[in-house]
Order: C-alpha cells, then structure tokens, then sequence
C-alpha cells in the first residue's frame, strides 16, 4: 500500500493554471509535512527559467526530460526551503509535459529528487530520526491527457523504486493546523582553537554552530510549564521526571566568534492528533534553520560584494539578516525570507514572487524583527573560553529547557515555545 497525499485545492488549481507557453516541460517544487499515516501538501511553486531559456524557446522546445536541468531544480529547493518555517519540507518535485513519458523520464525524476534532498540536508544541523517518513514524492501531469502519476521514492536507499501513492484534494486543508511562535535571544560563543584561527570566518562558525545545535537537540521540554511524555497528543499527556544537565568545557583559544541578538521563530503541525514530540521537534528545527540560514546569506552576501576578511584585526562586526514572514494565498501559514536593513519592501515582494510563483502585495509583508537585531562578532588574538565571561551569563552547568504554552481560542490552537540555556542562549516569550 503506497502513502497519501492529502493535497490543498489551492494547489490543483495552481498546477491546473500552468501554461506550457509552447515548452517541453515545466517542473516545481511540492511542500507540505509529512506524517506517520499520510503526508500534506499545502503549496506547489515551479522553478523559475533560466535567462538563457527565456532568450531560447526553440532550444527549450527541443530539450530531452531526460536532461532536466538537476543543478538549477536543487539551488531553487534549496532557497524555497530556507523560506519555509519550522514543520514544512520540501515533500517532492512536479513536471507537466505535453505527453505522457517513459521509463527515461521517470530515471530522471528520480535523480532530481535525490540530489535535492543531499543538497538540502548538507545545510542542516539537524538530521532526520529513523522513525521519520523517509519518502519523497514526484507528481507527473500530462497537460494534454489531463492524467497525473503519483510516484514515491525512498531517499534513505538510493537503490530504491518507485511506488505508486494516493493524491487526494481536501478544501481549506491548513486552516485549522497549529501554529508555534517564539522570540529567541542567542548569545552563541565559539570559541577558536589555535588550530581553527588558519579556517575561515563561515567554516568556523558552521563549526560552532554544529556544536551549539547539539545543546539545542538535547534540551527538557516542559507543557504548560510540565515536562509530560513526548508520545501523548499535544493538550493532554502523562508527567515525566526529567532533569538533563551536561557541563561545560574550558578550552585555550586565540580567538572567538559570538553571534548575538534576537530572532523570531514559528513552526506549524497539521491537525490530525499532533503528538508533543512533534511540536518540540518543529519548534527546535526552525530555531536551527533560522540561526543557520542567516549566517550562510551573510557569507554569500560578503562573498558576493567581495568584503574580505580582516584575519590580522581585532574585531570584525557583521549585521545578520532579519526575518520577514508573508503569508500563503488563501491559507492562515506563512512562509519567510530574510532582510538585510538595505533592501527595500519591493526587493522583498519581488523575491517571494520569483521564489514562490505567487502574486503578494507588500502590505501583506510582515517584517518580525527590528533592524540590526541580530548581529555577528569576530575577535582574533583574544583568548576566550566555552564559557561566557559577561556578568550576565556567569559560569555554571549548561541546562536546556524548552517550554511549549499551549492555549486555545475560538477552535484554534497556538502554541508557543520558548527555551532557556544558561550558559548564553535564552529564549523568551512575548505575549501580545
């Protein structure tokens, strides 16, 4: 028995709305959540032509499916997914043709999607459990039959075969999914070893973040201010007794790297019995993703203005992007992208449109932090240790807790989480 999808009606209409505009193919990206029982999908987004093919329809007419451009598809995944909040993946890939293909076609279906899911899960600092749904799927619709193949492979075994899977329209599908926010204070020190100051400035710091992630991973989480079994639904739930404390290390550097500031953090989960376990694991991966998506957009944007980097300076001082959230046509979930304080609301609005393939209006933009809030410091030729030397944070064992506040209001429920880390990360919440 293959899995389902549950797809939104949205996005039927999306796919069904595509026009060839007299090329071979047009190929997009499905997201969604996955479930133990059935996997959601809530958008679909094609992928943007390149110039090169907008400049050459006839080149495109003839191009074989079979040479699917894999390097551009994954680069387009990969900044859809840096968009997406906690709960959301990038679930697949979709191509409509103007005939039905064969075995040929589906070999390079296949290929996209595993090279898709090793480019997005290098940028990780997480990594998915075994228990975790471990099938992505490829949607085939040929624009002139109208039929559509729904295909899934197993990207954990890269032997692997297709299987035939359900797609199914439900109407107002994420309406009634849950939603978690958070406000997060990082303070992350990373310490640099005298083997470590010869690296760059992004390896050092994806280093210390791995690290810091670890802490995140490893955390207590409390239900309304009680630690309560991960495995029970989200509003009800057995009391644990748990207190997880590792201890911090002290290491001679020459140098450190501190990222500082405040973040926002929002997670969804569909609402088909959502377990606790899927709340804390939605609300962790987000607060990862966040931190480490806009230290790489720093790195690409130095390295795309050519800003060396000062190794023989005391202290070098980077502002991090702030988060902008914009919600999906017709659905009460937003998606997100990042700001730097330079670029204008309509620099933003074009982005989403050309990422996402869908008209927003710049008054839809919600801009969830304040300019400069997030900041990056480097100091070189400085001894430092794990720990942080500020009054504020004073030496002591490391203890994570993380505390989810569920409330429900009018048949909707929210969720908030928030952490606390001793030793230089706290994580506070705000109500409104």
């Amino acid at each position: 028995m293959g899995r389902t999808y549950i797809v939104e009606e949205a996005v039927g209409q999306y796919l069904s709305n595509i026009n060839l505009q007299g090329k071979t193919f047009v190929s997009g990206l499905l997201i969604g959540q996955c479930s133990s029982q059935k996997d959601y999908v809530i958008l679909a987004t094609r992928t943007p032509p390149k110039e090169e093919q907008n400049e050459n329809l006839k080149h495109q007419q003839k191009a074989k499916l079979d040479n699917l451009d894999e390097e551009w598809a994954t680069e387009h995944a990969n900044q859809v997914s840096r968009m997406l909040p906690g709960g959301l993946l990038v679930l697949g890939v979709f191509i409509i043709t103007t005939l039905e293909m064969g075995n040929d076609f589906q070999n390079a279906l296949r290929r996209l999607v595993f090279a898709m899911e090793k480019s997005m899960n290098k940028r990780r600092l997480w990594n998915f459990s075994e228990e975790e749904v471990s099938e992505r799927v490829t949607l085939h619709i040929c624009s002139s039959t109208k039929k559509i193949f729904c295909r899934t492979y197993d990207i954990r075994d890269p032997k692997s075969s297709a299987k035939p899977a359900d797609w199914k329209y439900q109407n107002g599908l994420s309406t009634s999914w849950l939603s978690l926010e958070c406000t997060v204070h990082i303070n992350i020190h990373i310490p640099l070893s005298t083997t470590s100051v010869s690296y760059t400035l992004e390896k050092n710091t994806k280093n210390g973040l791995a690290r810091w992630a670890k802490q995140i991973e490893n955390g207590v989480y409390l239900i309304n201010g009680q630690v309560k079994d991960e495995d029970c639904d989200i509003l009800e739930g057995q009391l644990l007794n748990s207190d997880h404390r590792s201890t911090a290390t002290v290491q001679i550097c020459r140098g450190s790297v501190n990222l500082r500031g405040a973040v926002k953090c929002r997670a969804y989960l569909h609402s088909s019995k959502p377990k606790v376990k899927d709340a804390v694991q939605a609300m962790k991966r987000d607060i990862l993703n966040t931190v480490a998506d806009r230290c790489e957009i720093l790195f690409e944007d130095l390295l795309l203005n050519e800003v060396p980097e000062r190794k023989d300076s005391e202290k070098e001082f980077h502002i991090l992007p702030h988060r902008v959230f914009i919600p999906i046509p017709g659905s009460t979930i937003m998606l997100c992208d990042y700001k730097f304080g330079d670029e204008s609301a309509e620099e933003m609005r074009d982005h989403f449109i050309e990422m996402l393939d869908h008209m927003i209006q710049i008054e839809d933009l919600e801009i969830a932090e304040e300019i400069n809030t997030a900041c990056m410091r480097y100091s070189a030729n400085t001894e430092a240790s794990l720990d942080n030397t500020d009054d504020e944070h004073p030496e002591q064992p490391i203890k994570t807790r993380i505390i989810l506040k569920i409330q429900q209001n009018i048949g909707v429920i929210t969720a908030v989480a928030v952490a606390v880390l001793a030793a230089g990360i706290s994580f506070h919440y705000f109500s409104d």
